[in-house]
């Protein structure tokens, strides 16, 4: 039997999406699969234009703990996940880095907010040579989780 394949999951705080579990549980319907779920700390405050890579970790895991059951009930196998670096693409670098990855899947609040949309996180994702899928949130996920 093969082994599975292993998808990067890289959410905002704001991880517990409708999007991103249906785009979890189309993947799991395809064949063999285990996810590992990145949330990037979250800058607050001044950090956010002192030092951005400085982020706050705390609520960045309140977004990983809310999302890994809801995930994890997606997936019909347990999700892992970590607080990565507050830069988005460094904490995909260090899980990319860390551990083997098939593919990333990155979940991005709507396109008229999303930080990461505009940082281009999508297109950078795909140097490190794996196929990236991106899941917009909707307004609706945004007023469920907020």
């Amino acid at each position: 039997m093969p082994e599975p394949a292993r998808v990067l999951l890289v959410a905002n705080r704001m991880a517990a999406t409708r999007g991103l579990a249906d785009a979890v549980r189309a993947r799991a319907v395809r064949g063999p699969v285990s996810f590992h779920l990145v949330v990037p700390a979250h800058p607050h405050g001044l950090h956010k234009v002192v030092d951005p890579q400085d982020g706050d970790a705390g609520e960045a895991a309140r977004g990983l703990w809310e999302a890994l059951p809801f995930l994890s009930e997606a997936a019909g196998t347990p999700v892992t996940g970590e607080v990565g670096d507050a830069e988005p693409l460094m904490a995909i670098a260090d899980a990319v880095n860390r551990d083997r990855y098939d593919e990333i899947v990155i979940s991005t609040l709507p396109r008229r907010v999303s930080r990461w949309l505009h940082l281009d996180l999508v297109s950078k994702a795909r140097g490190f040579g794996l196929p990236v899928t991106h899941v917009e949130a909707v307004e609706e996920d945004r007023a469920a989780t907020g």
